[in-house]
């Protein structure tokens, strides 16, 4: 069995990210959608940049790792949701995000192909986080290294994945 996940950004459910500013207390979960979907524009217009495939450091991801990164979340978060909504407190797979950045070779992507990767998944694992009742947001799964998260803690989590990442590329 692989190691369970180990990078645990949960405590921004807790308290707000001195990096870029999100704070969970402070969206409404029925926002959660809409908030993912604002963000594809800005991912947009941040692919089309000049220098979008350029790391600005060596160990600095470029625009397009960061942006190959995000798509990839949008998958990871909406099959995720959707494992929620469908089993009984189901267990997540193992997600390790430096391995895919690595196996997908995500600097050597094209900068227009992933905005348009970014949106189309955006739109699916938005319509999962979409309409939900309150039964719904209360639905549990968890990671393989016990994080526990209800429908709303998940996408809260997500959501400042997607916002987070924004902020390092927009800075």
């Amino acid at each position: 069995m692989p190691d369970p996940d180990d990078k645990d950004w949960t405590w921004v459910l807790d308290r707000p990210c001195p990096e870029c500013g999100f704070t969970t207390s402070a969206v409404d979960r029925h926002r959660i959608a809409d908030r993912l979907l604002a963000a594809t524009p800005r991912w947009r217009t941040a692919l089309s940049a000049a220098d979008a495939a350029t790391r600005p450091a060596p160990t600095i991801w470029s625009i397009v790792e960061y942006g190959c990164h995000t798509r990839d979340v949008h998958t990871t978060f909406g099959r995720r949701g959707r494992l929620i909504q469908e089993q009984q407190d189901p267990v997540f797979a193992n997600w390790n995000q430096d391995e895919t950045a690595l196996e997908k070779r995500y600097w050597e992507a094209d900068p227009a192909d992933v905005a348009r990767e970014i949106e189309r998944e955006a739109v699916s694992a938005a319509g999962v986080f979409s309409g939900l009742s309150d039964a719904q947001w209360a639905r549990v799964g968890r990671r393989s290294n016990g994080s526990v998260f209800t429908m709303e803690t998940l996408g809260l989590y997500y959501l400042h994945d997607i916002e987070h990442h924004l902020h390092d590329v927009e800075r």
